[in-house]
């Protein structure tokens, strides 16, 4: 296979399910329905019922080049474990056509692919042979596939006996060390422990880049979609939403379905009439202290916070925590405010942030009054969140690549 050639085309791909239902009887009482079902059953009668068509996937199309680590996510039921399942030839498709270049390997989920009454080094020959693999060719595999597996002790056993993680590190092992062009994962990797999803997502990028091998990542955690992806697809209700580079992709997993926060500029903090000190609004403003969401990456951001002040509490320290969307912190500022204002009075504190500080990205505030090492007074975790876009850094050419969370001007010496 030559790099840049389409891996996988997938051309207007549906799913449908039937869904039946039955009909309600409000007279009959839950004892008296199974008594009458079972009367029904044996003079060969059924009970009533209707059905309804669902669409698990509709009209899904799109192609996909070799060595590309493409993410599918979306939300519970959005048509990721159909998709996958379709593509890896588990699921018949309802119409459309899929086409492949080259050999492919699936983990989908526990306790497919292996023959649970056969050991281990058995299983690990036999999925080599249903690739088309010789021999010589698995035995050439085999001591890596155990040595990343950690299952050379149980090697022999019946994998039914096996506990669902080494099943997955001996599945996951065989899957991406085979033959295969193609390697597509569910959330199967979720089962392993820490260790061993960093090793299995390095293992993954290292063949794509090393060998072109092509991978599709179904997620929840969205960490683990950012370090391993470069592309992305966004499924929404059975349909592809958007697709492209991940991080724009993940952006947008994160605010679909939330109109109101792609615009909302000022968000209100519940207040509690009982605390002596309350953040009660944190609102984002422009150079001119006009109300805006989004900001191009060399003009300022201000976020202005409103704290309300009903006694005569001191050395009380106002916290300020930005954080990306996948709550890894960016940075934090602090500025002592007890002595800004009087008793029973209502104050502003403006934090301004200098151009060109955070990198394109959509990013959390969160908002904290506290006596240091003493008193939390005031939580607001996640109050508001603001978003960032590239207008023509250095990195503008290197759209979708991950270049940090801040743009740093240092200075260069020859």
């Amino acid at each position: 296979m030559i790099m840049g050639r389409i891996s996988i085309k997938v051309e207007n791909i549906s799913k449908k399910y039937q869904l039946f239902h039955r009909e309600k009887n409000e007279e009959a009482s839950l004892l008296g329905s199974m008594a009458s079902g079972l009367v029904n059953v044996l003079k060969g009668k059924r009970n009533k019922s209707s059905h309804e068509d669902f669409w698990a996937l509709k009209d899904i199309s799109f192609e996909i080049s070799q060595g590309d680590r493409v993410g599918v996510i979306g939300r519970n039921g959005a048509g990721k474990s159909t998709l996958l399942k379709v593509l890896s030839r588990v699921v018949k498709p309802t119409t459309g056509r899929i086409e492949f270049e080259g050999r492919m390997a699936s983990l989908l989920e526990v306790g497919t692919g292996f023959h649970g009454d056969l050991s281990g080094r058995e299983n690990i020959y036999l999925n080599g042979s249903i690739m088309g693999m010789t021999k010589r060719e698995i035995n050439a595999r085999f001591d890596e596939i155990v040595d990343f597996s950690e299952v050379e002790k149980f090697l022999d056993t019946p994998v039914k006996k096996y506990s669902s993680g080494m099943y997955v590190r001996l599945a996951f092992a065989v899957a991406a060390h085979l033959n295969s062009d193609i390697l597509i994962v569910d959330e199967v990797l979720a089962v392993g422990d820490a260790s061993f999803q960093k090793k299995s997502l390095g293992k993954m990028e290292t063949v794509s880049q090393e060998s072109g091998k092509t991978i599709l990542f179904v997620s929840h955690n969205m960490g683990q979609i950012s370090a391993l992806c470069n592309k992305g697809i966004l499924l929404n209700k059975g349909k592809i939403e958007t697709e492209g580079n991940i991080q724009s992709i993940i952006t947008r997993y994160f605010n679909s379905g939330e109109s109101q926060a792609q615009t909302q500029t000022e968000f209100a903090c519940p207040n509690d009439p009982s605390k002596n000190l309350a953040i009660t609004k944190i609102t984002l403003l422009d150079k001119n202290k006009k109300n805006v969401r989004s900001f191009a990456h060399d003009e300022e951001i201000s976020i202005a916070v409103t704290v309300t002040k009903n006694s005569s509490l001191k050395d009380i320290i106002l916290g300020l925590f930005f954080s990306d969307m996948m709550d890894k912190k960016v940075f934090s500022v602090q500025l002592p405010v007890s002595d800004k204002f009087d008793i029973h009075n209502e104050r502003v504190f403006i934090l301004v942030v200098p151009m060109a500080t955070f990198t394109p990205n959509t990013y959390r505030i969160s908002a904290a009054l506290h006596i240091p090492n003493i008193q939390m007074i005031d939580d607001r975790p996640n109050a508001g969140s603001f978003e960032v876009y590239d207008n023509g850094s250095d990195f503008y050419k290197y759209a979708g690549l991950d270049i940090g969370m801040v743009f740093v001007n240092c200075k260069w010496e020859f």
